[in-house]
């Protein structure tokens, strides 16, 4: 019993006379005395986030060898969980690959999935907006992170400020979102433009693509704490997943 669905499963075939509560209790207990936590020594997988969270635990790719993460993901897909691996090179999907050879990469994101649970859909669109193309490996994490937390996703790319009439030929869309995560770089104008046309909420996600003066995204991560339009929240540098996760919290409310 890995999954709040599980959970709600069985709640409903009481109710509806199948499962007589103390067969019910007893599966409930013996789920909750199961190791909450899987130790490999150098990581201890949560399987229990999934209950807690919604989602499973998700495996950062970034300063993990090939080996690790292959075991990780291994772990976290013996139990039924979803898989879902940010920030993963090629190495790290062919190990992957080796231990869970249905995993699928999408190498544009540097994101491993294997999708083995359902999850609960979200009530709404969430539309993620780019600005440029440069952006679009932190945008498309963000889009697939959403997508496999069970939300409906529209994708804009390239519609940054430099053309504002890009952006503007999108009105009618922005409006259908019920979140919108705006990517972008440079001076990370976009976001204070979109919120500006919309009553939805604005995730805005600064990159870290600019010239020099940009610092690897604390120039556009400034402009997007300094919005003067409402309705805008900020991840970190290059935090698509991050976007992702509070968007998926909002759309399922």
């Amino acid at each position: 019993m890995t999954s709040n669905k599980e959970l709600h499963d069985l709640i409903d075939q009481v109710a509806a006379g199948k499962i007589d509560p103390a067969t019910a209790k007893e599966r409930l207990l013996a789920a909750l005395r199961a190791q909450p936590y899987g130790d490999l020594g150098f990581a201890r997988v949560d399987h229990h986030r999934s209950v807690r969270q919604g989602f499973p635990e998700v495996i950062l790719g970034i300063g993990k060898t090939p080996a690790q993460i292959a075991a990780i993901a291994a772990e976290i897909v013996s139990r039924g969980s979803t898989l879902l691996v940010t920030r993963a090179g090629e190495a790290a999907y062919e190990a992957v690959r080796a231990k869970v050879p249905n995993a699928l990469y999408y190498a544009d994101a540097g994101i491993i999935t294997l999708r083995q649970q359902d999850v609960s859909p979200g009530h709404g669109m969430i539309i993620v907006a780019a600005a440029g193309t440069s952006d679009l490996p932190v945008a498309e994490e963000a889009a697939l992170t959403a997508e496999l937390m069970g939300n409906e996703v529209t994708r804009l790319y390239d519609v940054g400020v430099a053309g504002l009439h890009r952006v503007l030929g999108e009105r009618e869309r922005l409006d259908t979102a019920r979140v919108i995560i705006v990517v972008a770089g440079m001076e990370g104008a976009l976001p204070s433009v979109v919120a500006g046309l919309v009553s939805a909420p604005v995730i805005a996600v600064p990159t870290s693509i600019g010239y020099g003066a940009s610092f690897g995204g604390i120039a556009a991560l400034l402009g997007m704490l300094n919005s003067c339009a409402s309705g805008v929240s900020v991840v970190n540098i290059d935090n698509g997943f991050g976007a992702a996760s509070i968007a998926s919290l909002i759309n399922h409310i």
